[in-house]
């Protein structure tokens, strides 16, 4: 998920407590349903596989970096598994992506003014030392295109240090945490949207300037550079996004844990400029640059074209084998798959579920879809990366219907890591709420509570919902997903929960059961129009 991506809008209005909120224990669902929930709740429980499968995911697979040799394996197997579940009309949905890319090995270590391994991972799409390079540092911080007139001239034949060490910050924070009811309650509360023409600059500017400084520092005769981890506790990551073809990196890059970066940096301050040796064996794919979304249905009944879809990202980072990112939803969706199967039982509406690719590089794989089969916006410039798109994406206008805009009647998403479900965000979908509220009465014991309006963002749900359709992410207990394993080296099986897992796929498998038999589609947000800018006498931010 990306969450250093989204800036949400700040709160700005509470929503008072409607009737439906207070009459929630009473809820109206036909005896039918009820049967129906009874057993997806005890198929979910008791012959649960959501374990085996996300143990498969991210101990035997690994992690799955977009259109890595591991990511061509994960979708191998997913195919697979949903055809053994008896699911139909299992396909792959290919898009323009770009190059494939993997690690082999890699190790970093100081040589002067001492000995000492250090812990380090390679940039995603940087390429490959040839063979081990060795070299002296220069610190030279750079955020912003003016800087680099400070060290034309420094950086020949050297690896340069790009981040700003600054000192760390004291973990006020508990490590892991669940959520407690007025944490719930206050996540009921309805943002108004903004349009700032001015924040959008600033965003599209961000899009474009790591591979301004990349170029400075290859056109400055630079061998490597280096950035540090933006978590302490010898955390890695390796986010990269310069993955198309042609725009790929033209210098080695790592990432290094916070805490050896700022050794180095202290050493270099202290008059003892510190060697770096670097071995970076990393391979590019380039024999397909397409990417896919793996899509499989339970046929419906009805023979309308409607259905409900579940979906969750299947691709992940690589310092960890994406284990609560996205391992854990991508189970959750496949296991409420094989459970609703398990009823023998054909919905109204087709059922259907998807993995999604290309998420964790600007939601390649659901904005795809939404273009194959929903709605289409007015095209980029010419160039656009695929984060200048995410980014820009929602303010482009009109939004044009596509035939099939009318056939996907819900849509819900799960990408929080492996917490218990504990309710749902609304994004603003004032009359969704009432029966949102309705179909998760069943699960209140097993905690999932709450219909919250707030809008969330940074994953597969947010353009569908921003063109008006009724699409949803759920909330979880964030565990420790935000602390810890988020895009990190820690994310692995162990940090999964497999009691909020099951829970998580019994409650998907129910609302998509209650969605997929409801006497009517949920209701749909009006399709958005241009908005006007919400502060009009806002004086410009000047340039630093």
């Amino acid at each position: 998920m990306h969450r250093l991506l989204l800036s949400i809008a700040p709160v700005a209005l509470v929503v008072a407590s409607p009737a439906w909120a207070q009459e929630r224990t009473s809820p109206d669902i036909r005896d039918d349903q009820r049967a129906a929930v009874a057993r997806i709740i005890d198929e979910g429980t008791s012959q649960s596989q959501v374990m085996p499968i996300v143990q498969h995911m991210t101990d035997v697979i690994g992690p799955r970096l977009t259109n890595s040799p591991q990511m061509r394996q994960a979708e191998d197997w997913a195919e697979q598994k949903f055809r053994e579940m008896g699911l139909t009309n299992v396909r792959r949905e290919g898009f323009e992506f770009g190059r494939g890319w993997s690690i082999e090995r890699s190790s970093v270590r100081m040589l002067a003014p001492r000995p000492l391994q250090l812990t380090a991972i390679p940039i995603a799409w940087t390429p490959a030392t040839d063979g081990t390079l060795s070299a002296p540092i220069v610190v030279a911080p750079m955020s912003d295109p003016d800087h680099f007139a400070r060290w034309r001239g420094q950086l020949r034949g050297k690896i340069v240090l790009i981040s700003q060490p600054g000192t760390g910050e004291d973990q006020t924070d508990p490590l892991f945490h669940r959520l407690t009811g007025e944490e719930l309650s206050a996540l009921d509360r309805y943002q108004e949207p903004v349009n700032d023409p001015e924040q959008r600059r600033r965003s599209a500017t961000r899009g474009t300037f790591e591979a301004e400084r990349l170029a400075f520092l290859a056109a400055e005769g630079a061998v490597a550079f280096v950035r540090m981890s933006y978590r302490d506790g010898k955390q890695l990551h390796g986010e990269g996004y310069l993955h198309q073809a042609g725009r790929t990196a033209p210098i080695p890059g790592v990432e290094l844990a916070a805490e050896d970066y700022r050794r180095l940096t202290r050493l270099a301050a202290s008059g003892t400029v510190p060697t770096l040796e670097i071995t970076s064996d990393v391979r590019f794919d380039d024999t397909n640059t397409q990417a896919y979304n793996i899509l499989a249905d339970i046929a419906g009944s009805s023979g309308t074209g409607e259905y409900v879809m579940a979906g969750a990202h299947y691709d992940s980072w690589v310092a960890g084998d994406g284990a609560t990112d996205n391992a854990a939803g991508s189970a959750v969706v496949m296991e409420a798959a094989r459970i609703i199967r398990a009823l023998g039982v054909r919905p109204r509406r087709t059922i259907r579920f998807t993995l999604w690719n290309g998420e964790e590089q600007g939601l390649f794989g659901s904005i795809n879809y939404i273009d194959r089969h929903l709605a289409s916006r007015p095209a980029g410039p010419a160039g656009e990366t695929g984060l200048q798109r995410y980014l820009a994406e929602a303010t482009r206008f009109p939004v044009t219907p596509k035939p099939g805009f009318r056939d996907l009647a819900a849509y819900f998403n799960i990408d929080n890591g492996s917490g218990r479900i504990r309710g749902i965000h609304a994004e603003g979908n004032v009359q969704a709420m009432p029966t949102l509220s309705e179909w998760l009465s069943p699960f209140r014991a097993m905690g999932a509570t709450e219909v919250a309006i707030a809008r969330t963002g940074g994953t597969d749900h947010q353009l569908m919902a921003a063109i008006g359709l009724p699409a949803f992410q759920f909330i979880q207990d964030p565990l420790e997903y935000d602390t810890l394993t988020h895009h990190s080296g820690s994310d692995t099986f162990d940090h999964l929960r497999a009691a909020d897992l099951r829970q998580g796929a019994v409650v998907l498998a129910g609302l998509l059961w209650q969605a997929a038999n409801a006497d009517a589609p949920l209701p749909r947000s009006p399709l958005p129009r241009q908005p006007v800018v919400t502060d009009p006498f806002a004086t410009p931010t000047p340039e630093d």
